[in-house]
């Protein structure tokens, strides 16, 4: 499926990014795009505290981090998460952050540690979800712990990651999707029943944020999670490709066309900025639904995005901020 759409997403046409130029409307405004990074620890650490300079400086409404706030060899200790929730604190505009695959399903790798994944889940919980605000400033969101308290992780917290929230008439949603197959994998019962678990809170989640924009007749939708939903490789060699995220998209893809106004989903993952259409399970784009590819890795950087709620065709807009300089001819 990766090779597929590899090519669809080379052929594809960009959405031209915006050269820092204001979307013009009375409701329009920007926030930051951000994942994957700090990465390489502890080298990054002071690179990412200059983009949260940066990022502070632009004064964008709030920022969204996707996850991976590590590297997947880099030990999922809690010294490193506390460094990285010590520098969440340090930006002066709200923070919302999606979990990414880096932070729990790839702590089972010798460099990583060897952690137990769903035992470093909770503990992410525990930290970067304890009720307080990640930034200076708080941002009010709806959290599916509270909204959804049916759904119960196998940890037998809720989700109290998947959140959402809406400014000036476009509705925000944030779901924890990581990459590495969204931890669909074999390798033990504990993963198979959180897979299955928070898989089902998260379709439950997306129905719910199409249907609440829907019903409020909101402008827009933005998604946020880490994965490449098109990156379905596997860490169990032994076992038959599947993915993990084909639910996902199907949720996507039916709400965005019951919708049928603009929708914008943010992943990290692949480290490179990208613009491309949303595929949806036949490889083909999805009407209405953009995406956006963060950079990350070696390229510590966000994406400025503008939100002009009433350019019913085109409201969003797109600025790298911190990308290397193109190579000379």
């Amino acid at each position: 499926m990766r090779l597929a759409l590899s090519l669809a997403l080379t052929l594809a046409v960009a959405v031209p990014a915006a050269q820092g130029a204001e979307v013009g409307g009375p409701r329009a405004f920007a926030f930051m795009a951000l994942g994957d990074m700090p990465y390489k620890l502890p080298d990054d650490y002071a690179r990412f505290d200059a983009l949260i300079a940066k990022i502070n400086k632009a004064k964008p409404e709030f920022s969204i981090h996707v996850g991976d706030i590590k590297s997947g060899s880099t030990p999922c200790t809690d010294e490193n998460f506390q460094k990285v929730k010590d520098q969440f604190a340090t930006f002066e505009q709200p923070l919302v952050y999606a979990i990414g695959d880096n932070e729990w399903t790839d702590c089972h790798r010798e460099r990583a540690g060897k952690f137990k994944p769903t035992e470093r889940l909770t503990k992410v919980r525990q930290m970067f979800f304890d009720g307080k605000p990640l930034a200076k400033a708080a941002i009010a969101v709806e959290r599916q712990a509270e909204v959804m308290p049916e759904m119960k992780a196998t940890d037998g917290s809720g989700f109290v990651e998947n959140a959402r929230w809406v400014k000036n008439g476009v509705l925000f949603a944030a779901v924890h999707v990581p990459g590495s197959n969204n931890n669909f994998e074999p390798r033990d019962l504990d993963t198979v029943n959180e897979y299955f678990a928070r898989n089902k809170a998260n379709v439950a989640w997306l129905d719910a944020a199409f249907a609440k924009a829907k019903a409020d007749n909101l402008s827009a939708m933005v998604i946020a999670w880490q994965a490449d939903v098109w990156d379905i490789k596997q860490s169990e060699p032994a076992v038959p490709v599947a993915s993990g995220f084909v639910d996902t998209i199907k949720a996507v893809e039916r709400g965005a066309r019951a919708f049928g106004k603009p929708v914008l989903v943010i992943n990290g993952d692949n480290h490179i900025f990208l613009v491309t259409p949303f595929y949806g399970t036949d490889l083909k784009p999805v009407p209405n639904v953009t995406r956006l590819q963060v950079m990350g890795e070696a390229i510590v950087g966000a994406v400025r995005v503008v939100v002009d709620p009433d350019n019913v065709e085109a409201p969003f807009a797109f600025q790298p901020i911190n990308e290397p300089p193109k190579a000379a001819n």
